[in-house]
């Protein structure tokens, strides 16, 4: 019987890891693709149901708390602690809304502000 030293079966194990890790990231990246496509398509279609439109209006107060804070933290740390609160509130009022929502299907989206989107590409005008 001959006997295989450690160091080269662990290396034939790395390597045979490395090959099924590969393997499995191809189909992986393509199903991220649909999923991705299929997520648009699910975009497109408008909210018809009370539970769509609850489902719709939690993530978009749970986005909206996320971007608040992030704006919040480039704030100097007197007004940061303010607008943290300010965003919490926020956040709960449109939760309250959202279950609102769900209660009452009669009841629409709230908020809605500004025209269709214009442009998608960011202009930034340099002065001179």
């Amino acid at each position: 019987m001959t006997q295989i030293p450690k160091t080269r079966s662990f290396s034939l194990v790395l390597m045979a890891a490395l090959a099924l890790g590969g393997a499995v990231a191809l189909p992986t990246a393509a199903a991220a693709q649909n999923g991705d496509e299929a997520s648009l398509a699910r975009g497109a279609v408008p909210d018809t149901t009370p539970q769509q439109r609850y489902q719709t209006a939690i993530r978009e107060a749970g986005g909206g708390l996320k971007v608040s804070l992030e704006e919040c933290r480039t704030m100097a740390a007197a007004e940061r602690r303010s607008c943290e609160s300010q965003a919490r509130a926020r956040y709960q009022a449109d939760m309250a809304t959202a279950k609102a929502m769900l209660r009452d299907p009669s009841l629409g989206p709230v908020n809605v502000v500004g025209g269709p989107i214009r442009s998608t590409e960011t202009v930034y005008e340099i002065k001179k």
